[in-house]
């Protein structure tokens, strides 16, 4: 389902701040001299045409700025304001003649060909894509860039173009990490994306490994680990081989189930995964997880320093490391692994948890206080969260759920 007519919605919310900001940079100190005003009437016009922007007085602001034209045919700032006057006004066929008038004089006026180009576009005009890239790229304003990226990720989006849709998506979300409009249409962008990926590996390949592995994935994000088990060893039967397949299937076993015989299935997965892919961290990490269900400290913490070893940054190290150190009642060698866990991931409510209990045996009061408090505010935000997944019958992502030894 197409998306453009929200795309448009973006757009136009920013309306009125926006051409404000550009109805204030047109009219200011550098395009005021380019027009050089050679009268005291012009002069006049011009600061009357300004006045009557900054209270807002369109008809009077346009009144004066055409009287200006009368004096000076090829006033930029005049021609420039008469443009962003009647682009507010959703008039483009009478702002495009003001834009192209005052950049024949003022070539660089960035805003201007910025506000042009979004009228070429709206008027289905074939210089509209190259025109709205080249203000995309030249713009330094934030708002006025979202204006122009929202249209352009349109424009390619009409012409089914979601390999350039994404990139410009990914840099206005980066412009405003919270826009929820944007938010919501980068989701549907990569979710159709997706879609279209899966529907040619369907075609291609359907009794591939990848494809099995594929299915397994999205059995899981649906929350059904039985399922998505079976798939994945389907894949393996098909190439035992597949990268990061051991591995995977050992993660779906670990959190399917944590009895003997999960344990000891999800360990010969991991050993698989060693002799097909390598040791890694996470590897190392899983074979420590098991040894913890089955008690073995020793085992657990030298894996977990292999892990820590072969990627500092690895948070499951991080927590386990620092998590046996804490319970040996060594909370000054613990406290650096959690510290850094919270760095890394300051989401992860299960490591500002245990840097709480951390700071207690330290008898850091206030520093306890705070990570409790953050533990709370982001299992009350992730609750939420999954909430929502549940309605739309997903599986939302796994909670650092406090063991039982940490419950308080």
């Amino acid at each position: 389902m197409r998306i453009t007519a929200h795309f448009i919605k973006i757009a136009r919310a920013a309306g009125l701040t926006l051409l404000l900001g550009c109805l204030f940079v047109l009219r200011s100190a550098p395009l005021h001299a380019q027009s050089a005003p050679s009268n005291t009437a012009l002069a006049a016009h011009l600061e009357r045409g300004q006045a009557a922007l900054k209270a807002n007085e369109q008809a009077l602001a346009t009144q004066e700025f055409r009287a200006v034209l009368e004096l000076d045919p090829n006033n930029v700032v005049a021609h420039a304001n008469l443009g962003v006057l009647a682009f507010f006004h959703g008039n483009c066929r009478a702002a495009e003649p003001e834009f192209r008038s005052a950049l024949r004089v003022a070539p660089t006026l960035t805003k201007a060909e910025a506000l042009l180009s979004i009228c070429e576009k709206r008027m289905g005009q074939p210089s509209a894509q190259a025109d709205l890239q080249s203000a995309f790229a030249k713009l330094k304003d934030a708002k006025l860039r979202t204006q122009v990226g929202v249209e352009l990720a349109d424009l390619y989006y009409r012409n089914g173009d979601l390999d350039h849709t994404l990139p410009i998506l990914q840099s206005l979300v980066t412009l405003d990490p919270d826009n929820v409009d944007l938010l919501f249409f980068a989701q549907r962008v990569y979710s159709e994306m997706a879609d279209n990926t899966l529907n040619k590996l369907a075609l291609l390949a359907p009794d591939s490994a990848r494809m099995q592995q594929l299915i397994a994935e999205r059995l899981i994000n649906g929350g059904d680990l039985n399922d998505a088990i079976d798939h994945y060893r389907k894949a393996l039967a098909a190439d035992p081989r597949l990268p990061g397949m051991h591995f995977e299937l050992a993660e779906a076993i670990l959190e399917s189930s944590n009895d003997a015989n999960a344990q000891a299935a999800a360990k010969q997965e991991l050993e698989d995964a060693i002799k097909v892919d390598g040791d890694s961290a996470g590897v190392e990490s899983a074979l420590a997880r098991i040894d913890l269900m089955q008690s073995k400290t020793n085992d657990a913490y030298a894996h977990y320093q292999r892990a820590y070893a072969m990627n500092p940054n690895e948070e499951e190290a991080q927590l386990g490391l620092a998590k046996i150190l804490a319970d040996e009642n060594k909370p000054e060698q613990a406290l650096p692994y959690l510290l850094a866990a919270t760095e890394a991931d300051p989401l992860n409510a299960l490591a500002h948890y245990r840097l709480a209990r951390v700071y207690h045996a330290l008898h850091q009061r206030d520093a306890e206080e705070k990570q409790i408090n953050l533990y709370k505010e982001i299992r009350t935000a992730k609750d939420r969260v999954a909430a929502l997944y549940r309605q739309m019958n997903r599986r939302p992502e796994a909670q650092e759920e406090l063991p039982p030894e940490d419950k308080p």
